[in-house]
């Protein structure tokens, strides 16, 4: 059974200097100290006292609002992950590359630069890619004419496209992201639902669980990705698949994603959301993200921790 939450309000004025000097203020994806008397507006901060997590609300009158729950009571049913972009950097030296040989290979006479990929990244799914793309520049000459043969073209052209990705996957050319390992194995060991949702092929992203994160992690992740949906991100369709099959909540999991739409797919989904940035995802539109990280890490540079995970399904304020 959870412990119950305590609500606590304290005054800014009531502060020691000692206790001011302990308030952490998020700023830039580092905790730093602050002073109480610094605050300008509300802003959200976070102490750590004993074996609590404290968050506080600091308002424009200088009262400090706190909220106060064990830090073992809250952790998520659920910790969400996609693959591209958030457990390894695969993009533009994986999937980028992947494609381009498979056109070459089938002489189609197309080649997506880095910048042209960065845009195509907005469409949600491989197969999905390259229809537009061929639609919105001309289909290749020796593509078929009918709307039906270009689909299995289409599919024909991706399943040579993950085949090449697979194999770069297997020699471990792309190495897992920082933290990521470290972020799986505090959920496992919690007894906490860990999955991968993504809109990358189920067989490549099979391929970089098993081969980045090994098979003992890998028979306790779960994989939704590929066609298992008939609509993908931004569509929150996966992700509530996911909370379906698993039998959790989806306000009780926690999504670690790299991308607007994967971002609007975990929150039209009723799930918490926190945005590690990618190579082509740095510059997008996060400003529903619960939180935002350059990336998990590992100490001494680690940014974030399953606690803190559990920590974005307390937030309730008061003033």
């Amino acid at each position: 059974m959870a412990a119950a939450t305590t609500i606590i309000s304290i005054s800014s004025a009531s502060l020691t200097p000692k206790l001011q000097n302990r308030i952490l203020k998020h700023k830039h994806n580092h905790y730093e100290q602050v002073p109480t008397s610094s605050f300008m507006g509300t802003t959200t901060i976070t102490l750590n006292i004993s074996k609590q997590r404290i968050i506080t609300s600091v308002t424009r009158s200088g009262r400090v609002s706190c909220m106060a729950s064990s830090s073992s009571s809250n952790l998520p049913s659920a910790l969400l992950f996609d693959c591209d972009g958030v457990l390894v950097d695969t993009e533009k030296d994986g999937h980028r590359i992947s494609f381009n040989e498979t056109f070459q290979e089938k002489e189609l006479g197309f080649t997506w630069d880095v910048d042209l990929y960065g845009e195509l990244l907005k469409i949600g799914g491989g197969k999905e890619r390259m229809a537009a793309y061929f639609t919105k520049t001309g289909w290749p000459a020796n593509a078929p004419a009918g709307e039906h043969e270009r689909k299995d073209f289409i599919a024909s052209l991706h399943k040579r496209k993950t085949e090449l990705f697979m194999a770069l996957i297997e020699k471990k050319l792309l190495p897992l992201r920082p933290g990521v390992a470290k972020l799986i194995d505090q959920a496992l060991s919690q007894g906490i639902n860990v999955a991968v949702c993504s809109t990358s092929n189920e067989k490549a992203v099979s391929a970089i669980v098993s081969f980045l994160l090994g098979p003992e992690r890998a028979e306790k992740i779960k994989i939704f990705a590929g066609d298992v949906v008939p609509r993908k991100k931004p569509d929150p369709a996966i992700y509530l698949l996911a909370a379906s099959t698993l039998g959790v909540e989806p306000s009780r999991c926690v999504v670690v994603e790299d991308s607007a739409i994967g971002l609007a797919a975990a929150k039209g989904a009723g799930m918490k959301c926190i945005i590690t940035k990618s190579g082509y995802t740095a510059d997008e539109d996060f400003l529903n993200a619960d939180a935002i990280f350059d990336f998990i890490g590992d100490p001494p540079e680690e940014r974030f921790d399953l606690a803190f995970c559990g920590s974005l399904l307390e937030k309730q304020y008061v003033s």
